[in-house]
Order: C-alpha cells, then sequence, then structure tokens
C-alpha cells in the first residue's frame, strides 16, 4: 500500500486561520489610541506653542496650512465601521491623523474629539432654489426678491433650535467607546463669517446688489439693517443657549490660521461672544470702490465683529483697496487675509506686523496642474513681502 504523495513545502497550503473581525467600537479605540499617542510627542506640543506665539504676533517663523477641505472626498481612506455614527467619526479620525502624519504642515493634534450641537437655523421667509453642476461644481440660483423694496417685507428672522437630548446621546456614546483615551466634549460654534453680503446676493442677486447702489440706496440700507440685526439676533441666541466655547485652541478660525490664544477665556462650557473670534469678509463687492464699502458694507458689520473678543478679516477677496478702512474701524483685528490676488508688498506695508499676514497661496498650480517653479515663486515673493512680520502661508480650496 502506498501513502499519499508527499507535497513539497514550498507549496503546501497553511491551514485556513480565522481571524475575528474588529467591532466598530475597536476600531474607533485604534484610532483614538494613535491619536493620543502622537499629540503627547514633544515635536506637537512645540507646535502647540508656536501657534501661541503667533497669535501673539511674536513668532518669527512662518506658520503652514495645507487644508483638504473639499478635497478630502478625493483623498481614500479605508472606512471600516458599519454603524453610520460611528463612521462619521471614523472618518473625523482618520482625517485628523492624516492631516499630521501624511500632510505634515503645521496643524497640531489634539487628544480631544469635539460632539457637534445638534441644531438648525432656518430661513429668511423665502426659498432660494439652487442648480447645482456635476462634480461638486457651481451652481446657480433665482434670486426671490425681485420687486424691491417692497419684497423686504417678505423677510422675517430665521427660526433656531438645539436638540439637547440627539447632542447628549452622541456625547454618551461617545465617551462610553473612547472617553478614556480622548478628553470627549461638546464644542461651540465656529462663526464662518458675520459679513452678510453673501446673503445678499442670494437674495436679490449679484447685479442687483451693484444697481441698488445708484438706483436705491436706501433700499440697501434698509436690506443691510436688516441682516445685521437678524445676524445680531442669531449670534446672541447661541450666546444666550449656552451654546458657545471658547475657541482659543485648535479651531480653525476666520478664513484660515488656528485659533490658539491666551488672550480670550479657555476652558469648556457655556462662554460669551467676546470670548471667541470673530470673523467677517465682502468677497461679492470686491470690485465697488472703498467709498461704497464704507457706506454699504463695513457700517453694517462692525456692531457684529464688536462682540467678539478677536476678530479676522478677510477671505478670497484682495483687500488692498480697503485695507485702511478696515484697519481704522474694525475692533481687535488680529488676523488679516491677503488672498492670492492681492498685492502683497502693499498689504505689508499696511499691516506692519499689526495683524497676523494670512496669505492664501495660489492654488492652481498645485491642483489643476503641478508646477513646481511656480509654485515656488508664489511662496518666495510671500517670505519676501512679509518679512519680520507674523505670517501664515494657507492653501486652502485644494478641490
Amino acid at each position: 500500500m502506498t501513502g499519499p504523495p508527499i507535497v513539497p513545502p514550498s507549496t503546501r497550503i497553511p491551514p485556513t486561520t480565522w481571524v475575528e473581525p474588529m467591532s466598530d467600537e475597536d476600531i474607533l479605540r485604534r484610532l483614538a489610541g494613535r491619536l493620543r499617542e502622537l499629540s503627547e510627542r514633544d515635536a506637537n506640543l512645540s507646535l502647540r506653542k508656536r501657534w501661541y506665539e503667533h497669535n501673539a504676533l511674536r513668532e518669527s517663523q512662518p506658520m503652514v496650512l495645507c487644508l483638504p477641505q473639499g478635497a478630502w472626498s478625493e483623498i481614500p481612506i479605508d472606512l471600516q465601521c458599519t454603524d453610520p455614527l460611528y463612521r462619521a467619526w471614523e472618518h473625523q479620525l482618520h482625517k485628523a491623523l492624516y492631516q499630521h502624519e501624511q500632510i505634515a504642515d503645521d496643524q497640531p493634534i489634539q487628544a480631544t474629539f469635539n460632539i457637534d450641537w445638534q441644531r438648525s437655523i432656518g430661513d429668511f421667509g423665502v426659498d432660494i432654489p439652487r442648480t447645482y453642476g456635476d462634480n461638486r461644481g457651481s451652481y446657480i440660483w433665482d434670486p426671490p426678491l425681485k420687486n424691491l423694496p417692497d419684497d423686504l417685507d417678505r423677510l422675517h428672522r430665521r427660526s433656531l433650535s438645539v436638540d439637547r437630548v440627539a447632542t447628549e446621546n452622541n456625547l454618551q456614546r461617545a465617551q462610553a467607546v473612547f472617553g478614556d483615551l480622548l478628553h470627549v466634549r461638546v464644542r461651540g460654534m465656529l462663526w464662518w463669517t458675520t459679513g452678510m453680503t453673501g446673503d445678499v446676493i442670494h437674495l436679490i442677486g449679484v447685479e442687483q446688489m451693484m444697481l441698488l447702489m445708484f438706483d436705491q440706496p436706501q433700499t440697501l440700507h434698509r436690506l443691510m439693517a436688516f441682516l445685521r440685526d437678524e445676524m445680531l439676533h442669531v449670534i446672541e441666541w447661541y450666546e444666550q443657549q449656552g451654546l458657545l466655547t471658547a475657541h482659543n485652541e485648535n479651531d480653525h478660525v476666520g478664513s484660515g490660521g488656528l485659533g490658539y490664544t491666551h488672550e480670550l477665556r479657555g476652558g469648556d462650557g457655556p462662554v460669551k461672544l467676546a470670548d471667541q473670534w470673530g470673523f467677517a469678509e465682502s468677497q461679492e463687492t470686491v470690485r465697488i470702490s472703498p467709498a461704497l464699502f464704507d457706506e454699504f458694507v463695513l457700517p453694517y458689520q462692525l456692531p457684529l465683529m464688536d462682540k467678539f473678543g478677536l476678530n479676522c478679516y478677510g477671505c478670497c477677496e484682495p483687500l488692498d483697496h480697503r485695507i485702511d478702512s478696515i484697519l481704522r474701524h474694525v475692533p481687535r483685528l488680529r488676523r488679516v487675509s491677503v488672498a492670492t490676488h492681492a498685492n502683497q508688498a502693499l498689504m505689508a506695508e499696511k499691516l506692519g506686523g499689526r495683524c497676523v499676514f494670512s496669505r492664501k497661496a495660489d492654488p492652481v498650480p498645485v491642483c489643476v496642474e503641478f508646477n513646481e517653479r511656480a509654485i515656488r515663486s508664489d511662496v518666495r515673493t510671500t517670505l519676501d513681502a512679509a518679512a519680520g512680520q507674523p505670517l501664515e502661508i494657507i492653501l486652502k480650496d485644494t478641490h
């Protein structure tokens, strides 16, 4: 009798090993543990100290941020959680780790996990239908206010609500999963903008806004006054409801930069608007004269910015022709955007080290057709213009 054929060792099939899949909780804990480990490294702690010095206008070395923003959907991240909420948290943790380990810019990492308030803001009483292009492209809309000034009577304050039970449930779930690894907390609202001119063009259209300055100036003043009072109502409601927390650490503020500062009250829990960074811009009015900006825009923004402890101004609009008025009137101004097409030498002269020179690097040679020579030239121009000033170089709009 002959036995079974002898199989050479190199061709033998190993026995199947069954590996138990990780639970959603285990997946989150593994990521949270990695985040905590990185946050405690000396290099990361040193980076946080540099941001404090930077926002105090004492840091001479430029800070650099590269923000994927809408491009996160283009970055392959293998999500494994099955629970929808855990999957969103998994993505949140992955992004923090990717920013720190792969992009490796000057964004520090903290052993914290923020839960958003479950809140909603209604409309102004009119519907603004939007038609979007493909692949997150641009959109068009039909401004609802066409019969001015009579249509202004259709506007009303936006409805505001917060679901504290849902927020608390999310907080407790996160604490149960990785509260021993990370400081889990509810983190109050970051203000994108109190600029209001974005709301104006959605309500009446860009061309109509420009024409009203000459044809019906009082109508535009009336609309801006309504939006100012309505925005004031919104931000004070957040304060009264205890939904604010001081944005004095690893918080993105304004149109770029981080909020690390000892000048705003620390700690969690309800705080005042004066404990936050404020922000305004007016990209939609970039082509109007300084006189029209001083008449129709800035006076309505100032009462809002006066509520905040420190302020940022500007986004993608060059501020060359209006910077004098901004520097003269905006209270506690600490960060000024120097847009891609701004006159950097002029802006550096005007700022003179009194505010953070927040340079928005040109994303086109990075994202459209990579052009290293153009990138280096853009950065060199910034370094030469802002030499000796508190400077941050921010690459955003990378989608």
